[in-house]
């Protein structure tokens, strides 16, 4: 008899066992004893390392969070055959370590931030791509890129009077003061002296100070 109900025991399904339903009837009552998540949106801690993401206002285009990116996961593409040249920096978050060199290694210490974002989901490949986009400086002479417009505006800010020593700088201040007009281009391939009041890349800088 007692070897009867020990094997009916035995084929009793687990979901029928007292103790389990005890302990089902518990957690339906009862509440949540894990993480509120995701009812409650979780709060990293202070220094947590998300997403990368660009501020446009900050950011001046210069490109040094590119060039300090151990896995060179951010481009810097400068379109200058365009009406409206410009420069586009963009990040590919599949293949960020989530370092923060670029977050500590930007000028303004405020253009590329880490986020408290944690949930990288999408389903093309623009969705795990950060860009900014900024005004591209053209040299006026041979046509090649100088810099982000944002870039030397931010060096005016940052240098003061001392900015009007270099006369980029300086052709920049007036014309967002209003103050400057477009440069008058000189006749001939050969640079001449009104060639020093032109914006120019470092190397015909050079040239015009040397030969004009």
């Amino acid at each position: 008899m007692n070897f009867e109900k020990r094997k009916f025991r035995l084929k009793l399904p687990p979901l029928l066992q007292p103790r389990v339903l005890k302990q089902a009837l518990l957690a339906i009552l009862s509440r949540p004893y894990t993480t509120r998540f995701p009812d409650v949106p979780y709060q990293p801690p202070p220094g947590f390392r998300g997403r990368v993401r660009f501020d446009a206002d900050a950011c001046i285009g210069c490109g040094a969070c590119a060039e300090v990116c151990p896995p060179k996961c951010i481009d810097v593409v400068d379109d200058v055959e365009s009406d409206t040249p410009n420069r586009t920096l963009i990040q590919h978050v599949d293949a960020c370590i989530w370092c923060g060199q670029c977050e500590r290694y930007c000028p303004t210490e405020k253009g590329i931030r880490l986020t408290s974002e944690y949930i990288e989901v999408g389903f093309r490949p623009e969705d795990f791509e950060e860009r900014v986009e900024k005004e591209l400086l053209l040299c006026e002479v041979c046509g090649e890129s100088l810099a982000p417009v944002d870039q030397l505006r931010w060096l005016v800010n940052r240098l003061g009077p001392l900015a009007f020593s270099n006369p980029t700088l300086m052709l920049v201040a007036g014309r967002d003061l209003g103050i400057v007009d477009q440069a008058v281009k000189t006749q001939g391939a050969t640079v001449q002296r009104a060639d020093r009041l032109r914006i120019q890349c470092p190397k015909c800088r050079r040239a015009t100070a040397l030969h004009a």
